[in-house]
């Protein structure tokens, strides 16, 4: 394990240099972006925002998304897709948070330790560890490493975790050999990696700047 961190580590030193300190876009509040969340699975971040935009330019407040007829709400999120799935999520996730909190605010989960804010993330219906864990490094500014589609990718090419490892289990391997205080700028520059050079059919392994790192046992020439 300790040559893995070592290694993770030179990986996001390497990335550092070569693209720089990322910079996520305007942090949202955490309901906003727990939203914003919901509405990227399973599309691009243009479909995403346009989705988020069309609902916010429709409703207010948070609160009126709530208590909206549901068909209402699915019609304004169509550019996400998956629209009659991800807009009750959205209303049951509302209403669910209302009913334990009194309000629509998710900020308490700032003070919480990191577990136990995770843990009351997903128990909602449609919360799973990746929105959990952006919501919590993004809005809330704790060390959680979000795995999405090029992350869990990348990693697994590169050798930062194994092979079959799922998903749900990739999160806490990588919070485990990632110092939690790159987590942030490594889940960003792993994406940038995985969008530019590392990519999904065709990666791009003579350009890679951690070629020297990374044990893929196909790369290409």
């Amino acid at each position: 394990m300790t040559d893995l961190k070592q290694r993770a580590l030179q990986i996001h030193e390497t990335l550092l240099k070569v693209f720089g300190e990322p910079i996520w876009r305007n942090p949202l509040p955490a309901i906003d972006e727990l939203v914003s969340t919901i509405l990227s699975q399973n599309t691009n971040d243009v479909n995403r925002d346009r989705a988020f935009e069309a609902l916010r330019a429709k409703f207010p407040t948070w609160e009126a998304v709530r208590d909206a007829k549901e068909k209402d709400v699915v019609e304004a999120i169509k550019p996400a897709g998956l629209a009659n799935q991800k807009g009750p999520r959205i209303q049951q996730v509302l209403k669910a948070i209302t009913e334990e909190r009194g309000e629509l605010n998710l900020q308490f989960l700032a003070d919480m330790p990191i577990e136990d804010a995770r843990n009351w993330l997903t128990k909602f219906n449609g919360v799973g560890p990746k929105t959990a864990a952006i919501v919590l490094c993004f809005s809330l500014n704790r060390p959680a490493f979000p795995v999405d589609t090029h992350v869990y990718r990348v990693t697994g090419r590169i050798g930062l975790r194994p092979e079959k490892m799922t998903v749900e289990q990739a999160h806490p391997h990588l919070e485990s050999i990632f110092p939690p205080e790159t987590y942030y700028a490594a889940h960003l520059n792993i994406i940038r990696l995985g969008r530019e050079v590392c990519n999904a059919r065709k990666p791009m392994c003579p350009q890679c700047p951690v070629k020297d790192l990374c044990e893929y046992k196909e790369k290409t020439k």
